[in-house]
């Protein structure tokens, strides 16, 4: 773990980004049921990765994780879906946004404190207006020869103290997906910003 000073002036604990891969759209859901058992009321995660990466699938294992019995798809036209599960679901997507001060109108804080969990698709795109307590889930295709269409790379990286204090637990959690880095001097400190990743 380390502290990190932001433009903002706030200090922010980050942790050690865990990688984790999956080799199909069932595995990605799986995934995300997988952390679903780890979330509590006020929970922040940040889903990032490019069209087609997999954040509406993984937001899917999660709501299924959480009992959600209803079909969950991308609210990229609605901008914000509920689903009410174990934890009430509030999944955004921020793509269609222009500005960083439309993000008022999807009342963030307000959903925050609801007692539910918040899944924000791009919401990397909005990090300057977010808390500075998140989990960022980011997907990335895998690149390799071997890599099958639907392979992904998941770097997942808590930011503040909410996520960092369970940082094992989230260790367990994704271990049937865990990568281990090459050596050491291979594990990354925070996930690769932008398209594509490591290749698998």
């Amino acid at each position: 773990m380390r502290a990190v000073i932001e433009p903002s002036g706030a200090v922010t604990v980050r942790a050690a980004t865990l990688v984790a891969r999956t080799t199909s759209v069932a595995e990605t859901r799986d995934l995300g049921a997988a952390l679903a058992t780890l979330v509590q009321p006020g929970d922040l995660l940040v889903l990032a990765g490019d069209l087609g990466a997999g954040k509406t699938a993984l937001t899917q294992g999660f709501g299924s994780g959480l009992d959600v019995t209803e079909p969950i798809t991308s609210p990229t036209f609605t901008l914000a879906q509920q689903y009410a599960g174990r934890l009430l679901v509030h999944h955004l997507d921020v793509y269609r946004l222009d500005q960083l001060g439309e993000v008022a109108d999807l009342g963030l804080s307000e959903l925050l404190d609801d007692g539910g969990v918040v899944l924000i698709e791009w919401g990397d795109a909005i990090l300057p207006v977010l808390p500075n307590d998140y989990l960022e889930v980011r997907l990335t295709f895998c690149d390799d020869d071997r890599a099958g269409d639907d392979d992904r790379r998941v770097f997942l990286r808590a930011v503040g103290a909410r996520w960092s204090g369970r940082q094992v637990s989230l260790l367990r959690a994704v271990a049937p997906w865990a990568e281990a880095p090459a050596s050491p001097a291979d594990a990354p400190v925070d996930p690769p910003a932008g398209e594509g990743g490591r290749p698998c």
